[in-house]
């Protein structure tokens, strides 16, 4: 019998993937190795460099509790920092051995006679007892199918990989898409460029971003004071955690806090037609919150016009919108965001029986496992994602229960686990018959949906009782082969 070479393979080297990777070595499983495609390791901050890239989560949230940081400069950390932790993560728990940069995961099968995957990937095959794929909702670009998009002739690239070869000075630039990115990348550019026009679809809920400077003596106070750190995390939690029921029982209520995000657009536009072009129609919280001071003012801006005419047709030099009014282009900017949907994209992963998971991956128990594909665990899976809190936090639980079952595998000597159909189906009916009612059913469209309409992507409930959920690896919900 064959057996495999690694007990367990990581996909991707975001958070998630680190995460998993200091939970196993702490739990004395060393056998393992992260794929990454890319060059360097970082996930999402290495990836997106454009300009004013950062988070908007308090940067002692968005850290992990075994690792916390007392050295954040700002409230709200930049893409560099950010980058700079996930450096210090790597050094300081000793996962650069395990680190197979510039390999992309291409494809996996599972073999049922041995209980382990073969994997295929841009350097070669492997072979590994556990797969554990950390690659997160947000790691393929999804660009918009234009007309004559592809006869654009000058430089054109979408937010996340940004071109820092591409000089913006003087240039006329258009951006298409206002989300997250945008709101963040547009103030930083529209200073230097000769003309920017931003074309929006939707108008966002935007509130001010309440970013500042953390000072030398704030930071030394709590390098030298591990329970200030401790209650500094726990207020930042407390705080957040605390709008929950706004979006989970109470989203009527959500309207009371329109008036946050109309009063913070009423006081940086006073032009009525801008305002009313960047008024929401929907209720806050359905689409993703966003978090900006000086996005409104770089709109009213001479050089910079909001264009809420969709896109007809993509020229050589230019953008015809719907409206019929050709507008001259120099450089193209996608701000449209990801395909949340399949992580995996075209990569195919072929379970019992050849049961393929791109068409089963968004059933899923826990936002952990999938029937049907043994010993093969997603970090933060479908309906495992958040509007309120940090993302990080529910990593660490997921990794919880994801370690929890390898070490299961590992001591037992089991050849295979398999959520059983029965409760994952269960368990799924239960996740969506939560999500009516919540805000993220009040009718807007938004990449929390799929093309049925169907939320795919956030937990019902609050971080605390996802930690719950995840505190231990229920096997008795697992069909289980022994060795």
């Amino acid at each position: 019998m064959t057996v495999p070479e690694l007990d367990a393979v990581i996909i991707g080297s975001g958070f998630g993937g680190l995460c998993a990777a200091v939970r196993l070595k702490q739990a004395g499983i060393d056998n393992f190795v992260i794929l990454e495609k890319d060059a360097q390791f970082g996930g999402t901050w290495q990836v997106n460099t454009y300009p004013g890239c950062a988070v908007d989560i308090p940067s002692h949230m968005y850290s992990f509790s075994f690792a916390p940081n007392p050295n954040w400069t700002r409230r709200l950390a930049s893409q560099a920092e950010l980058l700079d932790y996930t450096r210090a993560i790597v050094r300081d728990f000793g996962l650069a051995p395990h680190l197979r940069l510039g390999t992309a995961y291409e494809g996996a099968q599972f073999e049922e006679e041995g209980g382990y995957w073969r994997l295929r990937t841009s350097a070669g095959p492997l072979t590994a007892k556990c797969v554990v794929s950390a690659l997160g909702a947000m790691n393929r670009a999804a660009l918009p199918a234009l007309p004559g998009m592809e006869t654009f002739g000058g430089p054109s690239f979408h937010s996340s990989r940004w071109n820092h070869d591409v000089d913006l000075r003087g240039k006329r630039v258009a951006v298409i898409g206002n989300g997250a990115s945008a709101i963040q990348f547009v103030p930083q550019i529209a200073p230097i460029v000769a003309q920017l026009d931003v074309y929006q679809r939707t108008a966002q809920w935007i509130v001010p971003r309440h970013d500042r400077a953390i000072g030398p003596r704030e930071r030394s106070l709590l390098a030298r004071l591990a329970p200030l750190r401790l209650l500094y995390r726990a207020f930042n939690y407390t705080i957040y955690e605390a709008n929950a029921p706004l979006y989970l029982y109470l989203p009527r209520l959500f309207r009371l806090a329109h008036a946050v995000g109309l009063r913070h657009l009423h006081r940086q536009v006073a032009d009525p037609l801008l305002r009313r072009q960047l008024t929401p129609d929907y209720t806050m919280g359905c689409k993703r919150v966003l978090v900006m001071s000086d996005y409104y003012p770089a709109l009213t801006r001479a050089n910079v016009s909001l264009v809420t005419s969709a896109v007809a047709e993509v020229r050589a030099n230019s953008i015809v919108g719907a409206d019929g009014v050709e507008r001259a282009v120099d450089v193209l900017i996608y701000a449209t965001g990801f395909h949340v949907g399949h992580a995996l994209g075209s990569i195919e992963v072929r379970g019992r029986g050849g049961k393929r998971l791109f068409e089963h991956d968004q059933d899923c128990y826990k936002g952990c496992a999938v029937a049907g594909f043994p010993n093969y665990f997603t970090v933060t899976g479908p309906n495992s994602g958040l509007g309120h809190n940090s993302m990080i936090y529910m990593i660490e639980s997921s990794v919880n229960y994801v370690v929890e079952a390898i070490k299961a595998i590992r001591a037992q000597g089991l050849h295979s686990v398999d959520v059983k159909a029965d409760v994952q189906r269960d368990f799924v009916a239960t996740v969506h018959k939560k999500l009516r009612g919540t805000v993220w059913s009040s009718g807007c469209k938004s990449w929390y949906l799929d093309g049925r309409g169907r939320n795919y992507a956030v937990w019902p409930g609050f971080t605390f009782t996802y930690r719950w959920a995840t505190r231990r690896f229920d096997i008795e919900n697992y069909d289980v082969v022994r060795a």
